[in-house]
């Protein structure tokens, strides 16, 4: 048995490039940058941070989503898997490139809702930012509601 399989929280690094083919279907590509954190090593040494860029590709109803809704510096959540091609450039020389195809496409929030803002949306469903559900605290019940008197 094998699984591959990513995930990736991290913000766009530029503008999508989405194309169209004759068939109809079409391909976004865009990079998405993740990062780790520096740190001090007991003995006093610092490990600076590390960012590490990823390349996206999005095909079918994810790119349209992508098209419509991703920009650069969107925070992004994207389940997919690692995807790796080569080719020869005119010298011969061989390059390899390593992609995750996207199966999933959300945005991300960390529960902060800058200026009473949201993100939300997902490419899965399609559904605009604005109209999609953005996480929230939950809300308590009234004192005193029915609901309240429930045995489960």
């Amino acid at each position: 048995m094998s699984l591959n399989k990513v995930i990736i929280i991290g913000n766009v690094g530029k503008d999508p490039t989405v194309k169209y083919f004759d068939s109809g279907n079409a391909v976004a590509n865009f990079p998405v940058a993740t990062n780790e954190r520096g740190y001090s090593l007991p003995n006093g040494t610092e490990v600076p941070e590390r960012t590490e860029w990823h390349d996206i590709v999005a095909s079918r109803d994810r790119a349209q989503f992508v098209e419509k809704y991703v920009r650069k510096g969107s925070s992004v959540y994207i389940e997919g898997k690692i995807r790796t091609r080569n080719y020869d450039d005119q010298s011969g020389v061989k390059h390899y490139i390593t992609e995750i195809y996207a199966d999933r496409i959300e945005f991300y929030s960390s529960g902060k809702r800058p200026n009473g803002a949201g993100e939300g949306g997902s490419a899965t469903s399609a559904t605009p930012p604005a109209q999609a559900a953005v996480q929230e605290a939950p809300i308590e019940p009234p004192v005193g509601d029915p609901a309240d008197d429930l045995p489960f």
